[in-house]
């Protein structure tokens, strides 16, 4: 028995001709859109980076400008007011009233440190501390000495105190 032979028959001739030219017509469509969809992606992607180093660029700018700027605002930096709060004054008489005379009599005696600069002020936080714990101070005709408990020097001079009476 033999197999018939189909190459001698045209419609199975057309048959096959027809699935290789389908072929290569779905080949070349499928290239044709496949080149298309990834010229675009090409276009994006170079859109993207060359948007990706221009921000780079002006964020590296900003960044140095910001820089240059805190370092100097920081080299500027001074001391402008003084806050004194008094821990234990809700001990005493006339509470609020000692606070104040307490806070007023602070202010003065570090006075001198307003609008200096940061730096100047920090280093004379000892001078500072030992000059309010050293002095004596006279509310309602008693004494009262001072220890600082707290003491932060920044834009505002922070100065927390307990008052001690003197016996």
């Amino acid at each position: 028995m033999r197999i018939p032979t189909q190459h001698k028959d045209p419609f199975w001739q057309r048959i096959f001709a027809g699935m290789v030219l389908g072929a290569i017509v779905s080949w070349l469509v499928f290239l044709f859109t496949y080149g298309v969809l990834q010229e675009k992606q090409v276009v994006t992607i170079e859109k993207q980076q060359s948007q990706i180093e221009e921000l780079n660029r002006s964020m590296r700018i900003w960044q140095e400008e910001v820089r240059l700027l805190n370092k100097k605002n920081q080299e500027t930096l001074t001391v402008q007011n003084v806050r004194v709060h008094v821990e234990n004054s809700s001990r005493f008489e006339k509470s609020s009233y000692f606070a104040f005379e307490i806070e007023k009599s602070v202010k003065e005696d570090v006075a001198d440190v307003i609008a200096k600069d940061v730096e100047s002020a920090f280093a004379s936080r000892k001078i500072l501390k030992r000059a309010i714990e050293n002095k004596t101070y006279s509310i309602d005709e008693k004494q009262y000495k001072l220890r600082v408990t707290e003491m932060v020097i920044y834009t505002e001079l922070y100065i927390e105190v307990t008052a001690l009476p003197v016996t």
